[in-house]
């Protein structure tokens, strides 16, 4: 017979898989559910659209990164020019 599976539950097995690695056969057998419904769900998160605080909150790291990326790079030249890096 059909059981639904909690929203928590499904979410929480999508994290396993896409996060963790943990391999879909057994984290399906765990739960007592298909291989098939796990790549299922798996699909229509791929399909999903972002959403405008998610892509805000990337764009604002990526800012981040790219900042950290050049305080970095201005030490490394700051190293190479004074002779302190080999």
């Amino acid at each position: 017979m059909f059981k639904p599976i909690k929203k928590e539950i499904r979410e929480q097995i999508i994290f396993r898989v896409k996060n963790e690695g943990a391999p879909v056969s057994q984290v399906a057998e765990e739960h007592g559910i298909s291989v098939k419904t796990i790549y299922s769900w798996l699909a229509r998160e791929a399909e999903k659209i972002p959403s405008i605080i998610e892509v805000n909150r990337l764009k604002k790291e990526n800012q981040r990164l790219y900042q950290i990326i050049g305080k970095l790079t201005t030490e490394i030249d700051r190293f190479k020019k004074g002779g302190l890096w080999q």
